[in-house]
């Protein structure tokens, strides 16, 4: 992974707007940039394009949706924007932030009208950190159903995605100027093709464990659970050329990765009541504060693993989303009649009971937790009970490159490289520095905001 000079260059091609990376962000980069009437191709390593957003639930968060007026939820930038700032404990740029809240209804709008990616409202159940409800998403709830409305959208308007095109350098000369990239083929033949700008969407560096290793060693334990080319590639790349890199310790993790199985537990059983014990059947952290704050939790705990507690009115619920339908079918989930069966199913020791009684008091507000969750207004968990067995999981980074309000790449001394810019993994999120930063869906927010944005001005400033 190397920047090499313009005259090491053999272009046999060029487009206006060349897109790095075939995930949600890139592919939200292309249609943004074929819009505003740039010729664009996209670069992706692997034989099919999906990226981190089809492991995801595909949920986006948007404050003043139509979606949300429709169903009387009333929403603004504002709300959103603080509900950032407490949850990244005002250790975030709150310009990125502030700007990135007022383009998510912008954005959920735009990927359902103009993309037509069938999008809806989820309005079952609350996420950690939002104070409305404002997640949205496909039908299914999945990021690969995201992903094939994308990919519709992509054909619908002839957009060149082209497989099996690993970029392994760039050509730019000593302003950050890039001119084009060099692809490796499968079979180790090498193509160069130019460009006018360059969007760098090829996620962080969740998959590089060198690079866990030196700047996010508390996850380093952590299953990993995405795409395998998150590499850092953007990053080596955006630093070699000048640019600054903000948040290098910020990550998704998430606490409830079904064990041994790979699918996640999705967090609607906690906020709806639902809690995690480990091997000594005790509760170990407020799990109500974010899956992603429960994964450095449960990385601390014997054994590595934790058990999702939760009743039927929880397992219902989670119905809404095809992973728990997987999880199902993997029979991952045990269902027990009563406490004393749950104990049997479990393995778990009988202070499980201890736990249950404690939940049920904090229910009821009966006792203060000793974690500082507040259970209230939810109904007190009952037979049957519901278990999965879980182990936590590296989803993806949240740090990167430093990009403007447009996506483009800032140098270190805050002046901008002439057309480079960069989305999703690859750039700076609004997660703050660490884990405890992340709220549900802000990792695509960036990916699908910061990659229409990026496609946009890409496409204006070479006209």
């Amino acid at each position: 992974m190397k920047i090499l000079g313009l005259s090491e260059s053999n272009f046999e091609g060029s487009v206006d707007v060349l897109i790095v990376g075939g995930g949600g962000c890139g592919l939200t980069a292309a249609i943004a940039a074929n819009e505003n009437g740039a010729d664009v191709i996209v670069l992706e390593r692997d034989s099919s394009a999906l990226g981190t957003t089809a492991m995801s639930t595909g949920l986006i968060p948007g404050a003043g949706t139509r979606f949300q007026k429709e169903k009387g939820i009333l929403d603004n930038p504002e709300i959103f924007l603080n509900d950032i700032l407490s949850k990244t404990r005002d250790q975030t740029d709150h310009e990125m932030a502030a700007h990135l809240a007022t383009e998510s209804a912008t954005t959920v709008d735009w990927l359902a009208d103009y993309c037509g990616v069938p999008l809806s409202l989820v309005d079952t159940f609350d996420y950690p950190g939002h104070s409305r409800r404002r997640m949205h998403g496909s039908p299914k709830r999945t990021g690969s159903e995201l992903m094939g409305a994308l990919h519709d959208s992509i054909a619908r308007n002839k957009i060149d995605v082209v497989l099996n095109a690993r970029v392994t350098d760039l050509f730019a000369d000593e302003s950050g100027r890039v001119y084009g990239v060099r692809i490796t083929r499968p079979d180790g033949k090498h193509e160069d093709i130019g460009c006018n700008a360059i969007v760098l969407a090829c996620s962080g560096f969740a998959g590089n464990r060198s690079m866990l290793e030196e700047y996010i060693p508390d996850i380093s334990a952590a299953e990993f659970f995405g795409h395998p080319g998150n590499k850092g590639d953007a990053i080596r790349w955006g630093k070699d050329l000048g640019a600054a890199v903000g948040d290098i310790h910020s990550f998704q993790g998430h606490g409830g990765l079904a064990y041994g199985q790979g699918i996640p537990i999705l967090w609607a059983h906690i906020m709806e009541g639902g809690f995690q014990v480990n091997s000594t059947g005790e509760r170990f952290s407020n799990e109500a504060l974010g899956y992603s704050d429960q994964a450095v939790e449960i990385v601390s705990q014997p054994g590595l693993f934790a058990w999702s507690i939760y009743d039927e009115r929880c397992h219902e619920l989670m119905k809404e989303f095809d992973d728990y339908h997987d999880a199902i079918k993997a029979d991952c989930i045990r269902k027990a009649s009563s406490i004393d069966e749950l104990i049997r199913i479990t393995g778990l020791p009988a202070r499980l009971e201890d736990t249950i009684k404690n939940v049920e008091e904090s229910t009821l507000g009966q006792r203060k937790d000793v974690f500082g969750r507040d259970f209230t207004g939810h109904p007190v968990l009952k037979a049957p009970y519901y278990a999965v067995k879980v182990n936590a999981a590296l989803f993806h980074t949240q740090g990167g490159l430093i990009v403007d309000s447009n996506g483009q790449v800032k140098r270190t001394d805050g002046s901008l490289l002439p057309n480079v810019f960069a989305g999703g993994g690859a750039a700076r999120g609004v997660s703050g520095p660490s884990s405890w930063g992340y709220m549900a869906g802000n990792g695509l927010l960036t990916a699908t905001a910061f990659g229409r944005l990026a496609g946009k001005t890409a496409a204006k400033i070479i006209q």
